[in-house]
């Protein structure tokens, strides 16, 4: 395709400054993603991620188009990308890592799929 360049050759000539003004911007903007973005990043398939979580590809396309779901659900999908899901409340004076959500680790798994 005429006009397409792989990024790293665009960003050859950037000063150091730029570079490292780029660098900075990737790092925030990989600190915040969809479901669906995550999935990406990791380089795994819709397909790939229905085989982990033992359900069918629809299910993984509407569980990461879900704004609401089980938290059960969203830890077994982040751990089969291969995370720990951690919950952490952020307050004005501080963060607090909320604990008793680990516990849903040692639960049977959700029988009914994402939702």
């Amino acid at each position: 395709m005429s006009g397409h360049r792989p990024f790293r050759e665009l960003t050859k000539t950037f000063s150091p400054e730029r570079r490292a003004r780029v660098a900075k911007r990737v790092a925030e903007l990989k600190t915040e993603m969809a479901l669906h973005e995550l999935r990406q990043a990791r380089e795994r398939s819709q397909e790939e991620l229905a085989r982990a979580l033992k359900v069918n590809q629809p299910a993984v396309a509407k569980l990461e188009k879900r704004a609401d779901m089980y938290v059960s659900n969203l830890r077994r999908y982040i751990e089969a990308l291969g995370g720990r899901l951690e919950i952490t409340a952020r307050f004005p004076d501080g963060s607090v890592t909320i604990t008793n959500f680990g516990d849903l680790a040692s639960d049977k798994p959700d029988t009914a799929g994402p939702r």
